[in-house]
């Protein structure tokens, strides 16, 4: 069965402050009729610090679309190689030993993929399977773990890779001033992630089943307007309660299995502002302890998109992680909306894989 093994996580150098951010909003849309509010939302994500690539005073020029998506390029083939050699030694495995390449990012573009690059460069097979990710913003963290396992379960025994690349800052864009805008420029920020899914082995989260979950009529919701200045964010005032939407149909995915999605032993969830977590907590029943992981990420890295779930699942890793055979729930919310979910159990190294019945 295919084993979710220990992420490796990465991010920028530098680092921008929750006051520090207040300021720049204050100093920037001083005239800002709607600035109370905006402080008042910024302030309320509880995101302490984010790191992000370049200095704040170059995040906030914009040179152009072309000076920025070639920033992407130069820095992701600087800085992804690092997260890929830790999660390949985190699974015990070389680039020898990978059938598919998984990248998900939606902060830039490339073309050819970032996934021939890695082959050419990184020593992989030329044989291996290439997936990118381009379009499902944070949702794509999730997805990139469920066609991983997919993957696995069609060729039993094969590896896949899966490699999260997201530069949020190369967004800001200083002419978008809604509030929505200002939000998201005090909440989003950057990193790096890879995780290997085993075929065979591994210690990790075992995955068991993995689904897809669209709330209809939401498309406009998060969105990119695709313009001469590159990509707007879009952020709708209504998502920040889709987990009334969401939160159900994670449960209607565990219980045709006989599993209580209230009742696991882990959850590691997109972390996409507080109050996904209150309401995942409302809705499934649970107790806030049990989204620690997800809300340490928000508070000391911001959103950091499709990265997110395998930064909380790292948190988990370095808290010892979860006993052997505990249940428990991936689920990554993005553009769509979207919801792509795993449920899986944990597994230790050295112990008993189950045997089909």
């Amino acid at each position: 069965m295919a084993t979710l093994c220990r992420p490796a996580i990465a991010v920028p150098e530098h680092v921008i402050t929750m006051e520090e951010t207040l300021h720049l909003a204050r100093t920037l849309h001083a005239d800002h009729p709607q600035l109370p509010l905006a402080l008042r939302l910024i302030g309320n994500t509880g995101v302490q610090t984010r790191h992000i690539l370049q200095p704040i005073e170059d995040t906030l020029r914009h040179p152009g679309f072309t000076w920025r998506n070639n920033l992407y390029e130069t820095e992701a083939k600087a800085r992804v190689p690092g997260v890929v050699r830790r999660a390949l030694e985190n699974a015990q495995l070389t680039s020898r030993d990978i059938d598919l390449i998984v990248y998900a990012s939606c902060t830039g573009f490339m073309m050819p993929s970032m996934t021939a690059w890695l082959i050419n460069n990184m020593d992989f097979p030329v044989t291996t399977r290439q997936l990118p990710i381009a379009q499902l913003g944070c949702a794509a963290g999730g997805a990139a773990i469920n066609r991983a396992h997919d993957f696995c379960t069609a060729y039993p025994g094969a590896n896949a890779l899966i490699v999260c690349c997201e530069f949020c800052s190369l967004l800001y864009q200083p002419t978008d001033l809604g509030v929505g805008n200002l939000l998201s420029n005090g909440l989003f920020g950057d990193a790096l992630a890879a995780a290997v899914v085993r075929g065979e082995g591994g210690e990790g989260v075992r995955l068991e089943r993995n689904g897809s979950h669209l709330v209809p009529d939401t498309e406009s919701w998060i969105s990119y307007a695709v313009r001469d200045t590159g990509f707007h964010f879009l952020l709708d005032k209504r998502v920040p309660g889709t987990m009334a939407m969401l939160a159900p149909a994670m449960r209607d995915m565990a219980e045709p299995h006989d599993w209580d999605v209230s009742g696991l032993g882990f959850y590691i969830v997109h972390a996409g502002g507080p109050r996904i977590l209150d309401d995942l907590c409302k809705y499934l029943d649970l107790a806030p302890e049990w989204f620690r992981y997800s809300r340490a990420t928000l508070t000391e890295r911001g959103n950091i998109a499709s990265a997110v779930i395998f930064d909380a699942l790292e948190r988990l890793w370095q808290d010892g992680g979860a006993p052997h055979d505990a249940r428990g729930i991936i689920a990554g919310f993005g553009p769509g909306i979207t919801a792509e979910i795993s449920l899986g159990t944990w597994t230790t190294a050295g112990r008993p894989m189950p045997q089909p019945a």
